[in-house]
C-alpha cells in the first residue's frame, strides 16, 4: 500500500485503518478481517503499542461475523481473469479452487499427482486447515481437464516452483491476483457448495434463491441435512452448521 521504510516498532494508526478500509472494499469475510486484526493487535502488544489500536473493532465498522448467509457470495472464474494472471502456478491453484472448492492453502501446498486417485482427490492432513486430511469426488470431465493440467505442470512436486518457499509462492499469489484484479476467492467455495447442493438435492441452496429450510417437507429435509453433511466434509468443515454460511438456511 505504499508504506515504506517501516521497522518492526514502525506501527502507527495509518497502518491499520489503511488496510482495514482496502479489506473491506476487497469484500473480505467478517470473520477474515477480524483475524487479520488480532494479529495486528498480537503485533502492537509486542512493541508497546496496544493503544495504536482501538480495542473495539467496531470503531473500523468491522460488523459481526454472519453465520447463516442471506445473499450468495458465488464468484466465478473468468477466462479473462486467468489471462490477466502471468505466473502459471498461481492461475493453476485458482482453477483448483473453483473446480474442487480448496482453500487457497491447499491449492499451493497440493501434489497434484499425489492427490489424484481416479475417481477423487485425496489431500493430506499437513496441506489442509486444522490437520484433517480429506477426499473430494471428481465428478466430472471438467474436474478432469483441470487435475491433469495441473500434474503435468507440477510434475511430482507441489504447485510451489522448486525455487520458491510456500509463504514466498503465498506471496506472489497474492500480489497476482490483486495486480489482475481478482478479489474475494473465497467465493469460490461458495460456488463449489451451492453447486453440489444442487446436484445432491435437485433444487437450488436457500442463498440462490431456492426454498428455506422450513419451507422443505420432511422427505426434503432429511435429503437437505444429507447434502450439507456431505458438502461439510468435501469443504474441510467438521460441523453440518457451517453450511449455512455457504449455502444459508
Amino acid at each position: 500500500m505504499g508504506y515504506r521504510h517501516m521497522a518492526a516498532a514502525s506501527l502507527k494508526p495509518k497502518h491499520v485503518e489503511g488496510p482495514v478500509e482496502r479489506w473491506q472494499a476487497e469484500g473480505l469475510a467478517v470473520g477474515t478481517i477480524k483475524n487479520r486484526m488480532a494479529e495486528l493487535r498480537w503485533w502492537a502488544k509486542k512493541i508497546g503499542k496496544q493503544n495504536v489500536i482501538a480495542r473495539d473493532n467496531d470503531h473500523y465498522g468491522i460488523g459481526n461475523r454472519q453465520y447463516v448467509t442471506t445473499v450468495s457470495k458465488v464468484r466465478e472464474l473468468s477466462g479473462g481473469e486467468l489471462a490477466r494472471i502471468s505466473d502459471p502456478y498461481t492461475a493453476m491453484s485458482l482453477r483448483l479452487q473453483a473446480a474442487f472448492g480448496l482453500r487457497r492453502g491447499e491449492s499451493i501446498k497440493i501434489r497434484p499427482e499425489w492427490a489424484d486417485r481416479g475417481d477423487r482427490l485425496a489431500l493430506k492432513d499437513t496441506w489442509t486447515k486444522g490437520g484433517r486430511g480429506r477426499e473430494i469426488p471428481i465428478r466430472n470431465a471438467e474436474q478432469r481437464q483441470v487435475l491433469d493440467e495441473a500434474k503435468a505442470l507440477a510434475g511430482r512436486s507441489s504447485l510451489i516452483p522448486a525455487e520458491h518457499s510456500y509463504v514466498q509462492q503465498l506471496r506472489r499469489f497474492e500480489y497476482q491476483c490483486a495486480t489482475a484484479g481478482v478479489h474475494r476467492i473465497h467465493g469460490h467455495r461458495h460456488e463449489y457448495a451451492q453447486t453440489r447442493y444442487r446436484e445432491l438435492t435437485g433444487w437450488p441452496a436457500p442463498a440462490a434463491g431456492g426454498p428455506r429450510s422450513r419451507d422443505l417437507t420432511p422427505s426434503q429435509r432429511e435429503l437437505d441435512r444429507e447434502a450439507r453433511l456431505t458438502i461439510s466434509e468435501e469443504l474441510g468443515h467438521e460441523r453440518e452448521q457451517i453450511t449455512a454460511v455457504y449455502l444459508g438456511r
